[in-house]
C-alpha cells in the first residue's frame, strides 16, 4: 500500500530538510522520493547524515529538472500550501485528504515547495488539489521536513488503524470482583487503624474510593502489587 505514495520537493535548499524528509518516509514506510531542481549538489554529506539510517532513500532519490517529468508516474497530485492560493484549485481538509487516500487504483504524489518561498502558483497548476495542514493563525510556515512528517503519519495512521487498535486489545484488565476483593481488603485495614473519622462521613469517603479504585484498569498483577503495598503499608 505504501508504493501508492510518492514524494517531490520542488527546489528544495538545504540538504539537511532533504535527508530529516528520507527519515520520515522510512519511519512510516516510504521509500518513493522524486527530487526537482534541488538548490545544492545531492545527494551530499549533509543530506545523507540527517537521513541517519534511511541512506537507501536518499540512493534511489530521483532527480528531475522539470515538475512535468517528476510528476509523471502518478495520477493524482496533491500540493501542500503554507497559505491559501486565490487560483481555481480545489483547497482539500485533513478530512477530505483522508477520504482520498482511501481510493482505489490511487498513485498520489505529494508535492512539497522550496523552504524559503514555497510551491509558485505554476507549481501548483500541475496539481489536484492544494491541502493546507491547519497551524496557529499566528505562524503558519512549517518546515519542510515538518510538514512532510505530518503527513506521512496521517497516510500510515490511516493504512494501519486496524493494527493500531488491536494493539490495545492484548491487555488483560482485572475483573471487577479483583478489585472488589483488593477493596474490601483496603476498607477493613482502614477501619483496623481507625480512618473513618468522624463516622458519618464514612459513606462519603468510602464512595470516593470507589470512585477512585473502581475507574482504574490494572491487570492481575498489578492488583496483586497494589494490595502487597497497601499490606505492607499496614503494618506497625
Amino acid at each position: 500500500m505504501s508504493s501508492k505514495f510518492g514524494f517531490v520537493l520542488v527546489k528544495p535548499q538545504l540538504g539537511e530538510n532533504i535527508g530529516a524528509c528520507a527519515r520520515a518516509m522510512k519511519n512510516f514506510g516510504f521509500s518513493k522520493l522524486h527530487i526537482v531542481k534541488p538548490k545544492i549538489n545531492f545527494p551530499n554529506h549533509k543530506a545523507k547524515a540527517t537521513s541517519v539510517g534511511a541512506y537507501d532513500i536518499i540512493n534511489k532519490a530521483k532527480v528531475f529538472d522539470k515538475i512535468e517529468d517528476a510528476l509523471d508516474s502518478f495520477n493524482l497530485v496533491i500540493s501542500l500550501s503554507a497559505r491559501r492560493r486565490d487560483i481555481n484549485k480545489k483547497h482539500i481538509t485533513l478530512k477530505e485528504f483522508k477520504k482520498i487516500i482511501k481510493r482505489k487504483n490511487l498513485n498520489l504524489g505529494l508535492m512539497f515547495g522550496p523552504e524559503a518561498s514555497g510551491l509558485s502558483n505554476k507549481d501548483l497548476s500541475f496539481s489536484n488539489f492544494i491541502l493546507q495542514i491547519p497551524t496557529s493563525t499566528k505562524f503558519k510556515s512549517l518546515n519542510l521536513s515538518h510538514s512532510l512528517t505530518i503527513i506521512c503519519y496521517e497516510i500510515f495512521k490511516l493504512l494501519n488503524e486496524k493494527k493500531i487498535k488491536n494493539k490495545g486489545l492484548d491487555l488483560k484488565i482485572s475483573s471487577k470482583s479483583k478489585i472488589s476483593s483488593l477493596l474490601a481488603h483496603l476498607t477493613r485495614l482502614l477501619e483496623n487503624k481507625d480512618f473513618f473519622i468522624p463516622k458519618e462521613k464514612k459513606h462519603s469517603m468510602l464512595l470516593n474510593i470507589n470512585n477512585l479504585i473502581y475507574r482504574l484498569e490494572p491487570n492481575d498483577k498489578e492488583i496483586r502489587i497494589l494490595a502487597s503495598i497497601i499490606s505492607t503499608l499496614s503494618k506497625k
